[in-house]
């Protein structure tokens, strides 16, 4: 077990840069920090490194002493926009700023891999392109970090692509879990504004309130769902924000809603972007008014490739154990940019249980809660998958002799 000793050995450092990002957490595609951060955390390494130039990602290669394929692995490093209260000693410094989701402990990971790959030059026949990803939440990183050319960084296309990601909830901690095919739903918003005329509250017939029937669209997506989309198929609604009006003795002029879609068939997501909007517009007619109904698609499903998730939960396995790896039953109804990554190369994500050390993974604060807290000692094992998934891949592609044995070395 080599390869996890050696990660282990690093596990301080690993969460020292940690806790670094953590107290300065940078939101969206420019991290400028984070970005510095991360050069400095690979200093040394014999690396080719690359910067971002629409945002501030990292790319760094690992060449390995003899010709071969090209394996990526993929890190978010971007905050969200919320304010912390775990009351860590090392929180966030920045309001409304956090590292709620964990990708500061993705960063701290893949800088683990590339220290471990970098001493093990010599036994990989291929390279390893490290793709640290700013603008996952919301932004599309992965879509600008592939426009800029990351899949070519290593010279030639990824025969494969991963991408971990830890969890507060779901699964106990240091369990890794994936599955083959559908992991993460489609995103797609639904932005809805309602155009009446305003007037005072006192006389509502001398006005066209566009409130009601936007509480009426409202009410009416999910039974809109419920109706027409097969209940074998999942497919979710939610809205996130309603604004309306500024006084009770106001009658707004307009009135608007966003919410979040989700799906996993493109069938039902063709199905939905026409079905919702022409539901919104309709109700508005019906109530009097006129509404603007947009509808956003944002990420695709992430699909697995079956063979990659296989191959993920083998080397998972051979490092860690059998008792530390399980099937994903269902897939998750959140969504990821690395699904753009998934369209062009073959992979998968794999998902890591971190619930604090003594609370219940069934009921800690989720991922994007405030007080969500994730426990430091997966960063080490974090970083040896990352590595054992890029040395076990590349022998699987050049026919190297008793491959599962080299990913422990």
């Amino acid at each position: 077990m080599v390869l996890v000793d050696d990660a282990r050995a690093l596990a301080d450092e690993l969460i020292e840069l940690r806790r670094s990002l953590h107290r300065e957490p940078e939101v969206g595609l420019r991290l400028p920090r984070t970005q510095a951060k991360v050069f400095a955390a690979l200093q040394g390494l014999p690396l080719k490194i690359i910067e971002g130039r629409s945002l501030s990602s990292v790319t760094a290669v690992v060449e390995g002493g003899r010709p071969g394929p090209t394996v990526l692995l993929r890190a978010d490093m971007d905050a969200l926009p919320v304010t912390e209260e775990t009351g860590l000693p090392f929180a966030s410094r920045f309001e409304g700023r956090m590292h709620a989701c964990g990708h500061d402990l993705h960063t701290a990971m893949l800088v683990g891999a590339a220290h471990l790959l970098a001493r093990r030059t010599d036994q990989l026949a291929g390279q390893v392109v490290l793709m640290f990803q700013p603008g996952e939440e919301g932004h599309d990183g992965a879509r600008l970090m592939i426009e800029e050319g990351v899949l070519e960084a290593g010279g030639s296309r990824p025969v494969a692509a991963y991408a971990l990601h830890v969890s507060s909830r779901h699964w106990p901690t240091g369990r890794f879990a994936t599955r083959p095919g559908p992991l993460m739903a489609a995103s797609a918003r639904l932005s809805v504004t309602v155009h009446g005329t305003g007037g005072h509250g006192s006389a509502p017939h001398h006005a066209r309130n566009p409130i009601p029937a936007l509480c009426a669209m409202v009410g009416e997506l999910p039974g809109y769902l419920a109706r027409t989309v097969d209940p074998l198929q999942p497919a979710v609604v939610s809205v996130g924000t309603l604004n309306a009006g500024t006084a009770a003795t106001v009658i707004p002029q307009t009135a608007s809603f966003e919410a979040t879609v989700r799906s996993f068939d493109p069938e039902v997501d063709r199905h939905l972007a026409h079905g919702l909007a022409r539901l919104c517009e309709d109700l508005a007619a019906a109530y009097g008014v006129r509404a603007d109904a947009r509808y956003t698609v944002e990420y695709p499903a992430t699909v697995a490739e079956p063979a990659e998730s296989q191959f993920a939960a083998g080397i998972a396995q051979a490092l860690f154990g059998q008792q530390r790896y399980q099937k994903m039953a269902q897939p998750l109804t959140a969504s990821e940019d690395f699904s753009r990554v998934l369209q062009q190369v073959p992979g998968t994500i794999v998902q890591l249980g971190a619930a604090p050390a003594g609370q219940d993974h069934e009921t800690a604060p989720a991922n994007h809660s405030p007080h969500a807290v994730f426990d430091e000692a997966v960063i080490a094992d974090g970083a040896a998958l990352y590595a054992g998934l890029a040395i076990g891949r590349l022998d699987e592609e050049t026919a190297t002799p008793n491959p599962g044995d080299r990913v422990l070395r």
